[in-house]
């Protein structure tokens, strides 16, 4: 909103500001585009396209300088015909004691120095990050060191890499390890993960059968959700997909998260819908009346996963819908900052909190009509200067240049300039209050004369856009150090020289 309220009229996005959305807060730019086309404005595309390519060489050259990745794909490989894929005994450990360091391969430096590595275990607790779910951290420690473990990925399929930076000492390979996840991030995500099957259900039973999880992400402080649908959530919908959702949790019924044949699974009634591939042996998860196919880690019962609130829902696409939301304390904590920012607003307003929507409204009526009288009194102030202005006319037109009021006050000194004896068009320009340069074009009809053909080169000069009325244009441009230029050439298209 920043962004937009600082543009100059005509002015896109800037492809820098929608490739940011899009990196570093997982903004999809197709909702970027969405949002700021409501407003009648448009995205600065190729801007975007240069900022993607310049990460993508950044990632290209990154790779160029870490160790080639045929190689370490051909090490991994080496070492799961050596030692057997990972056993993960996640599912029932949150530690484990005597583990065996197969492999550790230097991975670079963080960005403060901290050495990284890549440590391979025989077995571990720790759950490598897939189906949506992040992976743990935690920490692994031998005689010789400590490390602390940021990451757990697939090097390969099978084989689960945990990322660390060392604290102390080294990870030896063939020393007996103590590997432990963080619990407490684990039983987090744990509750999401849960949460997240549970919302899938709640969706179909509310919005329809159509209903497809088109994505997921996991992770101990949210849980993210994409799925099929051709509308945006109504606040009925939403609130009838919480309860569902909460009403299942308050049972506390146990769940059940176990290992069975595909054939099994199948005539057992679990389902899959995200075109996950599966092997004969699969997981599945009941908790409630939801039975799905799903290999992460889940909660022991539905009341561990607490109250689960929807925080945000919209478009990330075409019929494909986001959602957000949390669970457990995370839920809590969102309920208290509510709370904290409605107590303030109402002690700013100096009213009860459930005074704060009447209030509101009597400060919403006061503004406007505080803007109409304004706004009126504007119109007056522009009125008795456009007497000065008239006088400048050189065979009936005025060209001017009008700084530091805004595009209205802009537009109403122009059409009481035109509206005074003898003028036949007047066209004001200036570099705007709010940024940028405003223009404005009025004619009186008869007078021979276009207003958007008055301005049409100067616009070009200004790099701006808009104003194609014959009696009236309203445009705006960039370019404040062009104004002065911009006004040569709305004379020469007028046909008077400057005075």
């Amino acid at each position: 909103d920043d962004e937009i309220s600082a543009m100059g009229a005509g002015q896109p996005l800037k492809g820098s500001v929608a490739f940011q959305l899009h990196d570093t807060f997982g903004f999809p730019v197709e909702l970027t585009k969405e949002i700021v086309e409501e407003r009648g404005l448009t995205i600065d595309q190729p801007g975007f396209d240069a900022a993607m390519a310049e990460q993508q060489d950044r990632a290209r050259a990154a790779r160029k300088n870490a160790a080639a990745p045929e190689a370490l794909v051909e090490q991994y490989r080496k070492l799961v015909e050596a030692s057997g894929t990972t056993v993960f005994t996640g599912y029932t450990d949150t530690e484990t004691l005597d583990a065996k360091v197969l492999a550790v391969i230097e991975a670079g430096e963080t960005e403060d120095g901290q050495t990284l590595v890549e440590i391979f275990l025989d077995c571990t607790p720790f759950y490598a990050e897939s189906g949506g779910q992040v992976g743990d951290t935690g920490t692994i420690t031998t005689l010789d060191g400590e490390a602390t473990v940021l990451d757990t990925t697939y090097a390969i399929p099978g084989l689960v890499r945990h990322t660390a930076h060392l604290i102390s000492g080294s990870i030896e390979v063939g020393s007996s390890a103590d590997a432990r996840i963080d619990v407490a991030r684990r039983n987090a995500t744990r509750r999401n993960h849960t949460g997240t099957h549970l919302l899938h259900w709640a969706l179909r039973q509310v919005l329809g059968d159509h209903v497809k999880q088109q994505g997921s992400l996991v992770g101990p402080d949210r849980l993210r959700f994409d799925f099929f649908h051709f509308s945006s959530l109504t606040a009925e919908e939403t609130g009838r997909i919480e309860d569902l959702v909460n009403e299942v949790v308050f049972t506390g019924r146990a769940t059940n998260n176990e290992e069975m044949s595909k054939v099994d699974a199948e005539a057992k009634g679990a389902i899959a819908f995200f075109g996950d591939k599966y092997g004969d042996r699969v997981r599945i998860l009941e908790a409630g009346p939801t039975l799905e196919f799903c290999g992460g880690t889940h909660v022991r019962n539905v009341g561990e996963i607490g109250a689960v609130r929807i925080v945000s829902e919209g478009s990330i696409g075409s019929n494909v819908r986001r959602i957000e939301a949390t669970t457990g304390m995370q839920t809590v904590s969102r309920m208290r900052a509510d709370e904290a920012l409605l107590n303030a607003a109402a002690a700013a307003l100096k009213a009860k909190p459930e005074d704060l929507p009447a209030r509101v409204d009597k400060l919403v009526a006061e503004r406007k009509e505080l803007e109409a009288q304004v706004a009126e009194l504007k119109r007056a102030a522009a009125a008795g200067g456009s007497g000065e202005l008239a006088a400048s006319a050189v065979n009936g037109v005025v060209v001017a240049r009008i700084d530091g009021v805004e595009r209205e006050t802009l537009k109403d000194l122009a059409l009481a300039v035109r509206d005074t004896p003898g003028i036949r068009a007047v066209v004001l320009i200036g570099a705007a209050a709010g940024g940028g340069v405003a223009v404005v074009s009025a004619v009186n009809k008869g007078s021979g004369l276009h207003a958007s053909d008055l301005i049409a080169d100067a616009l070009k000069s200004l790099g701006g856009g808009g104003g194609k009325s014959p009696d009236i244009a309203v445009a705006g441009g960039r370019h404040v150090d062009e104004i002065d230029p911009a006004l040569q050439q709305v004379r020469s298209a007028a046909g008077i020289v400057s005075v």
